[in-house]
């Protein structure tokens, strides 16, 4: 019988990233652009850049990683398919007794209300409160 790999194997044997020149238009990139496909090691490292109490959208997280890469656009598809694997590998962290605060901080970049959320393995939930815990900690000091 086989046996499934981890999440934080899939991390971590991942392919590096390639920028490829499409040859059809795909999703919302045009014919001839240049298509970064990340990583999901270079996912992780983006949700690691993310300073606590902020969020990004996957478009921007998209975006971000086209411009470092030097790629006009990065794949949608395989962009949500690596983040889930640095989600879930995160999570298996500190399932296993790394603090939150040593993972890839995945909330950071997973809408709360995106099937992705419904899908991963903390659920939605955990989403909404480590948001709302990073955001009560930016909060100022009221001064007495």
């Amino acid at each position: 019988m086989r046996t499934r790999r981890s999440w934080s194997d899939k991390l971590l044997s991942s392919k590096p990233p390639e920028v490829k020149r499409l040859a059809h238009a795909f999703a919302d990139m045009p014919e001839g652009c240049q298509m970064l496909i990340a990583s999901p090691q270079l996912v992780d490292e983006y949700l690691r850049r993310i300073p606590a109490g902020t969020t990004r959208t996957t478009k921007t997280l998209r975006d971000d990683l086209a411009a470092a890469l030097h790629a006009e656009h990065t794949c949608p598809l395989t962009t949500g398919i690596f983040l889930r694997i640095a989600a879930e590998a995160a999570w298996e962290q500190h399932q296993a007794g790394s603090p939150l605060a040593k993972v890839a901080p995945f909330w950071r970049a997973i809408d709360p209300d995106s099937t992705l959320a419904k899908k991963i393995t903390c659920g939605p939930e955990f989403i909404r409160r480590q948001r709302a815990k990073e955001a009560q900690s930016k909060l100022p000091a009221s001064s007495a």
